[in-house]
Formats: C-alpha cells, sequence, structure tokens
C-alpha cells in the first residue's frame, strides 16, 4: 500500500506564511501527479494546486500568485508554499497523490490531513 504523511499545517496571523510537506511511501513504481486539496469547516473539500510529475502545475483562482506548488520526484514529495494567508485559507489541508503500483496498475491516495489556522 501507498502511504502519504503530511506536515507543516498550524496557526498563522493573516498575512503570514506555511510551508506544507507530503511524503508519499510504499510500492510506488512511478508518480503520475501529486496535489494539495482542502476543506474548510462544513464546506466541500477542493482542490488547492497539482503538480504532474513532468512539474506542470494548476492552482485554483482563489490562490494564484499566493502559493506555490513544487515537487521532489527522488523524494516523491510535493510541498506547499503558502504566502499571505487569509482567514478564507483557513482549512484542513490534504494530499493527494496519483500513481502507479505497476506498469499497469494506478491508484489514488490521501494523507491524514494537516491543519491551517489563519487568525490573529
Amino acid at each position: 500500500q501507498v502511504q502519504l504523511v503530511e506536515s507543516g499545517g498550524g496557526l498563522v496571523q493573516p498575512g503570514g506564511s506555511l510551508r506544507l510537506s507530503c511524503t508519499a511511501s510504499g510500492m510506488i513504481f512511478s508518480i503520475n501527479a501529486m496535489g494539495w486539496y482542502r476543506q474548510p469547516p462544513g464546506l466541500e473539500r477542493e482542490l488547492v494546486a497539482s503538480i504532474t510529475s513532468g512539474g506542470t502545475a494548476i492552482y485554483t483562482d482563489s490562490v494564484k500568485g499566493r502559493f506555490t506548488i513544487s515537487t521532489d520526484n527522488a523524494k516523491k514529495s510535493v510541498y506547499l508554499e503558502m504566502n499571505s494567508l487569509k482567514p478564507e485559507d483557513m482549512a484542513v489541508y490534504y494530499c493527494n497523490a496519483d500513481v502507479w503500483l505497476t506498469k499497469f496498475h494506478q491508484g489514488n491516495y490521501w494523507g491524514q490531513g494537516t491543519q491551517v489556522t489563519v487568525s490573529s
């Protein structure tokens, strides 16, 4: 199986910064893409940003220019640099990985989530 371990969440004041990290482990043949989703209280989970193994990244409009996603393929890790944080960014952030388990079998996995709180 594949495990995703996230770190880096916490409490930050509006305008502050945080960096989230996520590392995948387990029987991974290769990684298609990794990404970050978030779920604010009482709302649906939404895509924040994702990046392919080739480096192509997409962002939801509300974080463009403030968040940067990056990946280290050798470490099977993905990072989310979050700047100019706003109260509306407060949510549980989840790491997601879309991987090849073998040449013929794919899988999609989630981390356990890390809380990001933006408050003064």
